[in-house]
């Protein structure tokens, strides 16, 4: 596995033992629909959010939730609009960011932006 795999695994593992650990119902991770995925599919309270990982290493001068793109974000709607068609969803969704910094194999700085893509 390469190791940029290993370390979105990683950022998807801490994500959602941080989800976890907020009260968060993991329903799916990484579910995919054409050429969209998303990571992490939850329920927070009523509310069915919709979350992206994004991790980078220590030393990048970008910000990891800076690569959900508008073209991105959509990408990721229109997987949700398809989940929620599957499970005959029809209430409050969210879409939400969790931004990670790595640095060799340890967690350095996590922020969940909730609500990211309309903000």
């Amino acid at each position: 596995m390469a190791r940029h795999n290993k370390i979105g695994e990683m950022a998807e593992n801490l994500a959602t033992d941080y989800l976890l650990r907020k009260g968060y119902k993991i329903l799916e991770r990484n579910w995919r629909f054409s050429r969209a995925e998303v990571d992490v599919i939850a329920m927070d309270g009523e509310i069915l959010v919709f979350v992206e990982v994004k991790s980078l290493g220590y030393d990048t001068f970008t910000r990891p939730e800076a690569s959900v793109t508008p073209y991105k974000q959509g990408m990721i709607m229109d997987a949700a609009t398809q989940y929620m068609e599957k499970i005959n969803h029809d209430w409050e969704i969210r879409f939400d960011v969790i931004s990670m910094i790595i640095n060799e194999g340890e967690l350095v700085e996590l922020e969940h932006f909730e609500d990211a893509f309309f903000n």
